[in-house]
Parts: C-alpha cells; structure tokens; sequence
C-alpha cells in the first residue's frame, strides 16, 4: 500500500511524482521517480518533457518559461534547481525564465487545477498497488477538453541534500527579473570559448 504523498512502500518501493503541464497545448508530462523529489529530479524532469514532448512542439522557440511554486525541490530559493537550470540552459542553448507563484499561492497554480486534479480523479478509488499501476493510471488521464498526459518513470537515484558552493552558485549566468526579483528570474546559457 503507497501513502498519499510519495506513495511508499518498504517492499515495492517508492512512486514520486513531478509533473510538467503545458497550459497552451494542454498536455501533461508526469515523470515518476523512484527515489528523492529533489532539485536535480525535478529539473531531469523538465528535460524528459522537453525531449519527449516540447522540442516537438516548440523547436523554434528561443526561450523557455516555466511557472513553479516558491517550495519545495524547485524553489525560488534552492540553489541546486539553479544550478540544474543552468545546466538545462547549456544544454538547450535556450535562455529559461522562472515565475515563482508567491508563497502561500500555490493554489493558482494551473498544473494543479488543470492536470494533477483530473491525476486524482482518475485513479480515484483504485488502489496504488505498484509502481506500473501508477503508470498507467496517470497516463490514462483524459478530459473532454482534451488533455493528453504522457508519463515514465525515472529509475535514476537522486541524493538527498547536495551542497551547492558559493563557486559554483556564481558560475550562474542569472538575471532577476524587474518585477518581483526574489521569485522571477532569467537563466541564459554561459557562453564558452571556442
């Protein structure tokens, strides 16, 4: 038997889920880890959507904007999800904007009315024996407004508590936005030398 957050069980493991909701297309991306919410998790998380999803759909773009809440893995504070964005950044070549919702607002937060309440309601009743049946109950979540939800699970295991430097906290290439700095903010690729 899982419980209600991270669905654990000492045999059968863990179920930690970390979804992606795009608000334009009305897709869903929930991936499924087996080990800790943490800040890298959460960031490998917006790169399997992007792979499996958004390069698709958003080839051309220039820029990424993501929408979070000010806790948990990927708070506005947590220096490892700035750190994994810069990564992410890097890697896409794609300058990527953070919105933090204000503390205490979360609850406007479109992933939660629009994707993770339909996630809810469709497993509603079933019992989350395993990790497949949280797989297939997720994947399985449609609306008559058509949002589609695409899930896998990530066996990667993630550390607990990783210590960022002051060093490499300032090898950011971070600039706050004008409007509410301490939760908005651009992160753009570093540039290297040829």
């Amino acid at each position: 038997m899982f419980n209600v957050y991270d669905f654990i069980d000492k045999v059968k493991g863990k179920a930690a889920p970390y979804g992606i909701y795009d608000v334009g297309a009305n897709l869903g991306w929930v991936s499924i880890g087996i080990s800790c919410d943490t800040a890298e998790f959460a960031v490998e998380s917006i790169r399997q959507w992007w792979l499996e999803m958004g390069k698709e759909i958003y080839k051309d773009a220039p820029a990424m904007m993501i929408t979070a809440d000010c806790g948990g893995s990927n708070g506005n504070r947590v220096r490892l999800w700035k750190v994994e964005l810069q990564k992410l950044s890097n890697e896409l070549n794609k300058a990527i904007t953070v919105c933090h919702f204000p503390p205490g607002t979360s609850k406007w937060n479109k992933i939660e009315h629009r994707l993770f309440s339909y996630i809810s309601q469709n497993w509603r009743g079933r019992p989350l024996v395993d990790i497949q049946t949280v797989v297939e109950l997720i994947g399985n979540t449609k609306t008559t407004t058509g949002l589609l939800v695409k899930t896998k699970v990530d066996k990667r295991v993630y550390e607990k508590g990783r210590k960022i430097s002051k060093a490499l906290f300032e090898t950011i290439n971070i600039t706050p936005c004008d409007f509410h700095p301490e939760w908005n903010y651009t992160i753009k690729p570093n540039q290297t030398d040829s």
